[in-house]
């Protein structure tokens, strides 16, 4: 049992809510897990039940009383508090972060102390924690239902109060745990058989990028092609403003800008341009977020095309190629020069299959399955023509998008079964201990 922090050692933030409890390692599936104690005995108490939690000094006075590790502090949704917590990234010896630590500990710039473990840290700020997940790696952002064990082993250079933080809180969230949801959202064709290595990372940097291709189709003429793309709907959802579908804002605008990063085949300024006539542009897009001075906007930019594996290549280019090094989408690998009926029927089977039409009406026909991208006087396109890849690959996308979405969820629900189950075992050991209320500690 550590040394209980005094009142004096602890931001009155915390001090002056009756949202304190004890708290100590139980046992769970030969797991030990820290588990709250209603003060005063040694019963379970609840992070949603109120009357289980008690004033700051009532629970200081009954670690030593009943034996228990400490004190913890209750997060709930009446509270602008959010608690930060930072795993297996101190050294205990040296007490040293690691950099992905500091680097966080000196966004957030509010009260810090050290972990029980003397492995991890809490930060604690006031603000609102955005939408989403809320947990990956050894990362952790909670502001309801949950506590935090509090030591007082105040962090040197850290603030000793508590500071509203909820731009930084949102950059971290951005940062940590968006890119992690969205590292597959609207990313064309990263599952396609015919894609040819273009990566787009550095668009300028290699003779062989169809920048040029692309920056030579005007900005209303590129808008209303990725409207009426195969996943047009969704491009113009976003367009017009709507985070729809979307945890975040943010996930939204990342989202958005994945697609321009697309259709301008990874050119940063034609993107922020766009984005900036876009629904979906705020204040914050200019806000600098970062330590090294960038702005919401250009990380979210930067992001965008570091994850986007394609470029878009007009057609007319495609159609002015001498076939000698075309860009990659005037040269599937499933093309040849001298493609026979067989070959045509498989693609178009093939493109039957991977490109869902969009209405009814497109059922009728092959060339209709391009959701309007191929022109009404060519209806008899070549099942290897740039446009009827092109919405191979867009359906693709939809596809991969809409696992992405279901895999999230599922990982959503999983953690929601194991948080439940766990406060079921809680309960039945509850149950279990003698009828008198109090625990054989060990």
């Amino acid at each position: 049992m550590g040394e209980v922090p005094t009142a004096d050692a602890l931001p009155e933030a915390l001090t002056e809510r009756n949202q304190w409890v004890c708290w100590r390692t139980h046992e769970r599936n030969g797991t030990p897990t820290k588990v709250p104690i209603v003060p005063e005995t040694t019963q379970f108490a609840s992070t949603t039940d109120p009357d289980t939690w008690r004033r700051f000094q009532t629970a200081r006075e009954a670690v030593s009383v009943t034996g228990m590790a400490g004190v913890g502090f209750v997060f709930t949704a009446d509270d602008p508090l959010i608690g930060i917590d930072l795993d297996d990234c101190r050294d205990p010896e040296t007490g040293e972060p690691t950099d992905w630590a500091a680097a966080i500990i000196d966004q957030l710039d509010s009260y810090t102390e050290v972990s029980p473990s003397g492995t991890g840290y809490h930060i604690l700020v006031t603000g609102t924690l955005p939408d989403g997940r809320n947990r990956a790696g050894n990362l952790e952002l909670y502001d309801r239902s949950r506590f935090f064990t509090v030591t007082g082993d105040h962090v040197a250079d850290t603030p000793r109060d508590i500071h509203e933080r909820t731009d930084a809180i949102e950059t971290v969230h951005d940062t940590e745990l968006t890119d992690t949801a969205s590292a597959s959202d609207a990313d064309p064709a990263t599952t396609s058989t015919d894609s040819q290595p273009a990566p787009n990372d550095q668009p300028s940097g290699t003779s062989h990028a169809t920048a040029p291709d692309a920056a030579a189709v005007p900005d209303e003429e590129l808008l209303d092609r990725a409207q009426t793309a195969a996943n047009g709907e969704k491009f113009t959802r976003l367009w017009n403003g709507s985070a729809s579908g979307y945890e975040s804002h943010s996930e939204a605008d990342l989202a958005l800008c994945r697609l321009l990063a697309f259709w301008t085949d990874g050119d940063p300024q034609r993107v922020d341009r766009l984005f900036r006539r876009s629904g979906l542009m705020r204040d914050k897009w200019d806000d600098v977020h970062y330590a090294d001075g960038s702005t919401y906007g250009a990380k979210t930019v930067e992001r965008a095309i570091a994850h986007t594996d394609e470029g878009y290549t007009p057609p007319e280019a495609t159609a002015a190629s001498t076939g000698d090094g075309p860009p990659t989408e005037s040269a599937p690998t499933d093309s040849s020069v001298a493609a026979g009926e067989a070959t045509a029927a498989a693609d178009a089977a093939t493109h039957d299959a991977t490109s869902a039409p969009a209405t009814a009406a497109s059922l009728d026909s092959d060339d209709d399955a391009t959701a309007g991208t191929a022109p009404a006087e060519e209806p008899d396109l070549p099942a290897a023509h740039p446009q009827r890849v092109q919405a191979r690959r867009a359906r693709i996308e939809e596809l991969t998008e809409q696992v992405e979405s279901l895999l999230a969820e599922n990982e959503r629900l999983r953690e929601e079964l194991h948080d439940e189950r766990e406060r079921r075992q809680a309960l039945e050991a509850a149950r279990e201990e003698p009828s008198n209320g109090w625990w054989q500690l060990w």
